[in-house]
């Protein structure tokens, strides 16, 4: 415990230079201290005290959130996250130790990118989110509407009309106002809007979850745009097994934090990184899974940038439909 403790005393004031040797330690410490990853590695006949770059890790696939307990180190866990997922779908599941150090992660980030989230009211259309329970989305999402300095904002489910009055109030007494919201609920409260909303910051953070048909980002955004006036859209990457998220701004090009880093894997050959601008499947290092695993194997498609920011273009086929941002480029 006192060595994770020194992990997360490190994360606040990491910088890029920092990144790998940090990486390394906890790997190192993962790999002898996380059962399931520990014998991962053994199975692929891996000596973790071999691996001296970051490049060299074995990444975890992310399957194994789904049918087992993913923990470093001997701890009772105050919260567990469960992915979304249609009826009789197997849900992952992310062990939480410490839930204060994920929404203090989540802040950090959120306004490393946004600014001082005090000054800000946040609304929020997550209806399956909300339903299935046990979200790290939703976890999120409360603790930023607790830390905003604004009595105003909140969850609004289906009632799009509510939200759409509450919103062009809003707007009038504030130019800090977001909206979180997953894809297939945003068409609908698109179709309801009948006058601008210029100002809102929408942040989209899943796709249809076949409760649409799937677009591009590029229509989606026009649709919005087009329905919604001078809107900012931007969207979030993030899921259940990962502790921090990424976060694009009208771009569609993701960036990264201080306590994140994407590799691209080929998908035909797991254990090869491929060099910058070409596609494959995307590893995840973060940092802040400090009490589970680091090293994340996904099955979402993207290519990364010279500067560390990537993009998302789908999913591996036969992939479950799940996370956030199922949105193809």
């Amino acid at each position: 415990m006192k060595l994770i403790n020194s992990f997360k005393q490190r994360l606040p004031t990491l910088e890029a230079l920092g990144f790998e040797s940090l990486a390394l330690d906890i790997f190192h410490f993962q790999a002898q201290n996380n059962q399931i990853y520990m014998e991962y590695l053994s199975r692929l006949g891996v000596d973790h005290l071999r691996i001296d770059s970051i490049d060299k890790i074995p990444f975890l696939p992310i399957e194994f959130f789904k049918y087992h307990d993913i923990k470093t180190g001997e701890w009772l866990e105050e919260k567990a996250f469960l992915s979304s997922g249609t009826t009789g779908m197997q849900r992952s599941k992310h062990l939480v130790e410490d839930l204060h150090f994920y929404e203090q992660n989540a802040k950090m980030i959120f306004d490393s990118f946004y600014g001082d989230m005090g000054n800000m009211t946040f609304f929020a259309l997550l209806p399956s989110y909300q339903q299935q329970g046990n979200s790290s989305l939703i976890a999120m999402v409360d603790y930023f509407m607790k830390e905003s300095k604004s009595e105003r904002g909140g969850y609004y489910l289906d009632n799009t009309g509510q939200l759409i009055e509450d919103l062009q109030n809003e707007l009038k007494h504030s130019h800090d106002v977001v909206l979180f919201g997953v894809g297939y609920a945003l068409l609908d409260f698109c179709e309801g809007c009948r006058s601008p909303l210029d100002g809102l910051t929408i942040i989209e953070t899943g796709g249809m979850k076949g409760r649409r048909e799937e677009m591009t980002k590029d229509e989606f955004y026009t649709l919005m745009k087009n329905k919604l006036g001078a809107v900012s859209i931007h969207s979030e990457y993030g899921m259940t097994e990962l502790l921090s998220q990424a976060y694009s701004q009208e771009n569609h090009r993701f960036s990264t934090p201080s306590t994140m880093k994407i590799l691209i894997r080929d998908i035909n050959d797991p254990f090869t990184m491929l060099d910058e601008g070409k596609a494959g499947g995307i590893n995840v290092i973060d940092l802040a899974n400090i009490h589970s695993c680091s090293f994340i194997e996904t099955k979402d498609l993207g290519s990364v940038h010279s500067d560390g920011s990537f993009d998302i273009l789908g999913r591996i086929d036969n992939s479950d439909i799940r996370g956030c941002n199922l949105l193809v480029v």
